[in-house]
């Protein structure tokens, strides 16, 4: 009987540990997905393409968003989830904890260069300009610490 119940425990410790890391990698993702994603991808991004009209107000808000996120990347990644969220296309790479400083280095630039943005985006040329300005920051970082998992 008592080592059944050892065994139990031992198995609900690990299911939390996991919910843990699961919930971990939860946070991390939803801040690149959909935190800072959805502006730069959901909203820049679709413009450029033509999917959504051209709108000043849905840039500024999204370069606002952009800016107030970033910040957030180096204490949300503190944490090694040791895996990746379930069903996602992409993860990330343990080589953020190998070398966080490197990683933490990185994100200065991205918060720099969107607020310098602001006030230059006035169309889809000057948007086209810009979005490449953050995307080739943001860029820096995917190349290194970003895994493809699907």
């Amino acid at each position: 009987m008592m080592r059944t119940a050892l065994v139990v425990g031992a198995l609900l410790l690990g299911t939390a540990a996991v919910m843990a890391q699961q919930d971990v990698a939860v946070t991390q993702q939803n801040l690149m997905k959909t935190s800072i994603g959805r502006p730069m991808y959901g909203v820049l991004g679709k413009m450029l393409k033509g999917d959504i009209p051209y709108d000043q107000a849905a840039v500024d808000k999204a370069l606002t968003d952009m800016e107030a996120e970033v910040p957030k990347i180096a204490d949300t990644f503190k944490p090694n989830p040791k895996q990746d969220v379930v069903n996602a296309t992409y993860g990330s790479s343990q080589k953020i904890w190998q070398n966080k400083a490197d990683f933490d280095s990185k994100i200065p630039a991205v918060a720099k260069v969107i607020p310098e943005q602001k006030g230059k985006i006035k169309d889809l040329a000057s948007l086209k300009v810009s979005f490449d300005a953050i995307q080739e920051k943001c860029t820096g970082c995917h190349d290194d610490y970003r895994v493809k998992l699907k």
